[in-house]
């Protein structure tokens, strides 16, 4: 078995609420006799979905030996679970799937969605390609530069994205949900390293599988070696700032002011 990145839980600090448990994707935690476990290593992809949302602070992400994450396994698991389930009668506002992958409906504010903006919006994009998977690694806007990390449905949820985030940094995007985490935390090391990086502001959704984003960030810099400065907001899905409460956070956020 190879050491691999792995969720622990501390017994003594769990309280068995059970709030990790719809928030690992991958069914790997159970309530068993009134304490989160984790029934088997190959269930547990090591990103730390379940992280935030432990009142207790009794789950951690460390590395030791361990199954390779199985994905073949984990969705047969999911598929007999399903299967052993009791079907019951049609809810058609309940949804028990992933909570990125969770639709729903919002109502604009009639008085905002009529509002005549004053003047052009300007972008504050100063370079391209943006995505993580398409960035040189020594591409010179990340000289000297203070870097805003954002999660690809950022943009979308808040309203003043341009202003309040992307104005005088270099940016990368990305999605930990549809990319290789591994990925971004290695390809994220080598632009920590080989750039002289001055800032990093990571904006990020309130959905779990975002948290993968934050820790492959965390990881970067901590594998650069440098001290990186960190301030990470998360967003709501209707476009709040919502408090950063993950262990680990360099920086509070700043609370960036809504436009009216």
């Amino acid at each position: 078995m190879a050491t691999r990145k792995i969720v622990k839980i501390d017994e003594e600090k769990c309280t068995g609420c059970g709030l990790c448990i719809p928030n690992c994707a991958e069914g790997a935690l159970q309530i068993v006799d009134g304490k989160a476990k984790l029934i088997t290593d190959k269930f547990c992809d090591g990103l730390g979905a379940c992280l935030g949302h432990c009142p207790e602070d009794a789950i951690t992400v460390i590395e030791r030996e361990a199954e390779d994450f199985d994905e073949k396994a984990v969705e047969a698991f999911l598929h007999k679970e399903k299967e052993s389930q009791p079907r019951p009668k049609p809810q058609p506002a309940q949804f028990t799937g992933c909570p990125s992958s969770r639709s729903m409906q919002f109502k604009v504010n009639e008085i905002e969605s009529h509002r005549e903006v004053i003047g052009s919006s300007v972008s504050m994009l100063s370079h391209w390609p943006v995505q993580l998977k398409l960035v040189p690694v020594n591409a010179p806007y990340f000289q000297d530069a203070d870097l805003l990390i954002a999660a690809d449905c950022v943009p979308f949820a808040y309203p003043n994205f341009h202003q309040d985030f992307l104005k005088g940094k270099a940016v990368v995007v990305g999605c930990p949900k549809l990319d290789d985490a591994q990925f971004y935390k290695e390809k994220l090391t080598e632009i920590f390293k080989t750039n002289s990086i001055k800032s990093i502001t990571l904006p990020h959704m309130e959905v779990p599988c975002c948290f993968g984003l934050v820790k492959a960030t965390e990881d970067a810099i901590a594998g650069s070696g440098k001290k990186i400065p960190l301030k990470k907001v998360k967003i709501g899905i209707r476009g709040d700032i919502k408090p950063e409460e993950q262990a680990g956070t360099t920086q509070r956020p700043r609370m960036f002011a809504h436009p009216h």
